[in-house]
């Protein structure tokens, strides 16, 4: 599904039907969000794969400067001479996937858009690039009553497969407000239809520890990360927690099952893994080991998620390292 805005349209279309590979990457300035940006390079940097950044900024952030400002911004968003919000942020990112081998070169096409919003005089703005294989990578100015609202507001809008939000370990200290602070991350991962990425000290190459229990959802996340995985050609290890001793068996049949998963979809399991203890905290210790953790969600939707306070979402909130939610 590729993204495009009809000038003078307040939507957003589908303008193919052939199925993409779709991650949103959100993006605040911090050097968190542009580590998730370089994993998200890993992960989309083939032809059927789409990248878009975006910036969320609140509703009229001080720019009723009107006039000529504001209409050169539409027009040309990139090469504006304001430092607007999120401007430069986003220009950053754009280097960053040049830098990659993503995009950039004469083959891409660039297009911009414009959205009006009402009380914010300078609006939604996007510009894309497209390849000549239709991959396409969009930087995104969105205005939104908050950040959390504007990334959902941005799913409804391209489908994602994937979102990555960066977050530093100040969160989890809770020593420094960033920008993004855990509301954010905590609302976006409970109501968002698609796979969650929080990114902490997000380095690639550490392979994925895909955590199971032995559920047919926690299977599904298996072989859902595994289609991630591959196309980063990240390693794949597996983790069982059994609650006691009694428990262990069921622990190494959860392994076992889940590695007989993964060879049936012709992929090798780098190393598996059963604990004993309380599954937040044997999780969270594993962790530094590995690029990333992954959870399957509850299974459940929206506020009741929160309410659950499933294993994977007190894992998000805790670990030192990043985790994914898979759904």
């Amino acid at each position: 599904m590729s993204e495009a805005i009809p000038e003078g349209s307040g939507m957003e279309v589908d303008t193919t039907a052939e199925r993409r590979f779709r991650i949103l990457v959100c993006i605040d300035g911090s050097d968190e969000s542009y580590r998730g940006l370089r994993y998200a390079a890993k992960l989309g940097g083939g032809v059927d794969a789409d990248i878009v950044l975006v910036y969320v900024r609140p509703i009229d952030q001080g720019l009723r400067s009107g006039g000529l400002q504001v209409r050169v911004a539409r027009e040309n968003m990139l090469k504006w001479g304001l430092e607007l919000p999120g401007i430069k942020y986003l220009k950053k990112g754009q280097e960053i996937l040049e830098e990659l081998g993503v995009m950039g070169g004469p083959d891409w096409r660039e297009e911009s858009f414009h959205v009006n919003v009402a009380g914010d005089p300078l609006g939604d703005n996007k510009i894309q690039f497209v390849n000549e294989h239709g991959k396409m990578v969009v930087l995104k100015l969105k205005v939104a009553p908050d950040i959390a609202t504007g990334i959902l507001e941005q799913w409804e809008i391209g489908h994602y497969d994937l979102i990555i939000i960066g977050a530093s370990e100040r969160w989890r200290k809770r020593r420094v407000k960033t920008f993004w602070d855990p509301a954010v991350a905590e609302k976006i991962a409970v109501h968002a239809p698609c796979s969650v990425l929080v990114a902490r000290e997000l380095e690639a190459g550490h392979g994925h520890l895909i955590c199971v229990d032995g559920s047919e959802r926690a299977l599904e996340a298996v072989r859902t990360d595994a289609i991630l995985a591959s196309r980063c050609q990240c390693p794949v290890s597996l983790l069982s927690v059994s609650l006691d001793e009694e428990g262990e068996a069921d622990a190494r049949k959860a392994v076992e099952d889940a590695a007989r998963a993964l060879a049936d979809m012709g992929i090798e399991v780098n190393e598996t893994l059963t604990r004993v203890g309380d599954p937040v905290d044997e999780i969270i210790e594993a962790g530094p080991d590995y690029s990333l953790v992954v959870l399957a969600d509850s299974g459940s939707t929206g506020l009741k998620r929160f309410f659950m306070g499933s294993v994977a979402f007190k894992v998000m909130e805790n670990a030192y390292n990043s985790v994914m939610i898979v759904r």
